[in-house]
């Protein structure tokens, strides 16, 4: 018996893999990549979904790359958005769907997680858990392991499969009860259930509202939006500036071919900077305005900007640096 994990990268989905993988079914761990993940560096790679799911299950993990497709719930969910662009209901949906299609490429009879009645406000009281699993096409496929005493019987469980005494009947938003449970199952070292996705952040959604709102929702400019400073800058252009050196790289490795960049000569030290979009003369030499903005001092209290685009020769100007009204009216 053969069951799909679907692993988030935090403590619940684990423990709900570790529930079954202890009544004898083999787990096969899947994390679904989704483009509003928070970017991780180096560190934070060590306690990834993939490490802990290793270190837990004694199984590497499979992931699956959503793409362009998972785009498309950001622009008019049917179960509408949480408290920022979170279109919670709708991604479960879709996600559970694609685990669906991959029960028989597996040979898998059924799907797990990590849910626990109540502890999301908007996708996991009873009426969402339903919604969901109806509307994925799982209906008594779905097992919720950390929850799954206060829900009614699953396949699984009428069919005897798993035993039903042996799942539980964790309810809200309390982490004793998991963090108890993996002291048992000897896990530790994972991460705080602070949550993965930026759609949940005001600031990011803030941002990829200005994305929708000028049609410009691609997978390349939502990856720009998870670094940086934002600045709109006129009705087709944008400029990002880098706010330290790894974020500095990262633009210089996102720009592609019409896009410009911009940055200090090299005797001042500043940020890298990414104008995207139509660009004349006057929104260039605004950039380096606020590329100026951002970079030490100089004796003369003005800053040298070069900029040009990728692959292209370099062109400079000598700018005072924008005033704090000016970044405020522009940043997003």
């Amino acid at each position: 018996m053969r069951a799909i994990t679907l692993i988030s990268g935090g403590l619940d989905s684990i423990l709900a893999a570790r529930i079954i993988q202890e009544q004898g079914i083999d787990v096969l761990p899947l994390n679904f990549k989704i483009p509003f993940c928070q970017r991780r560096n180096k560190s934070a790679e060590a306690n990834s979904a993939g490490a802990l799911s290793k270190n837990s299950l004694g199984k590497d993990l499979r992931t699956v790359d959503l793409g362009a497709g998972f785009l498309e719930l950001v622009v008019k969910p049917k179960h509408g958005f949480g408290s920022n662009m979170n279109p919670c209901i709708d991604c479960k949906i879709f996600m559970f769907r694609k685990a669906r299609e991959l029960l028989g490429p597996l040979e898998a009879q059924f799907i797990v997680t990590g849910e626990v009645l109540g502890q999301r406000p908007m996708s996991q009281h009873r009426q969402a858990l339903e919604i969901i699993e109806r509307e994925s096409g799982l209906e008594g496929l779905l097992l919720r392991p950390l929850c799954a005493g206060l829900l009614p019987e699953t396949l699984p469980e009428k069919e005897g499969w798993v035993e039903r005494r042996r799942l539980f009947k964790f309810n809200g938003r309390g982490r004793s009860p998991q963090i108890g449970l993996a002291k048992e199952f000897n896990i530790a070292d994972y991460p705080n259930p602070a949550g993965g996705c930026l759609l949940t952040d005001p600031q990011f959604s803030s941002r990829l509202k200005d994305l929708l709102s000028h049609q410009a929702l691609n997978l390349e400019n939502v990856e720009l939006l998870k670094i940086g400073r934002h600045f709109r800058l006129s009705e087709q252009a944008k400029l990002i500036v880098g706010r330290n050196e790894e974020e500095n790289k990262e633009l210089e490795g996102l720009a592609n071919s019409s896009d410009y960049l911009f940055m200090p000569d090299q005797d001042l030290a500043g940020p890298a900077c990414l104008g995207r979009g139509e660009f004349n003369q006057g929104l260039i030499r605004l950039s380096s305005e606020i590329a100026g903005r951002y970079c030490d001092s100089s004796a003369s209290g003005k800053a040298r900007i070069s900029y040009h685009k990728k692959g292209e020769g370099l062109s400079a100007l000598e700018v005072s640096p924008a005033d704090e009204n000016t970044l405020k009216a522009l940043r997003l």
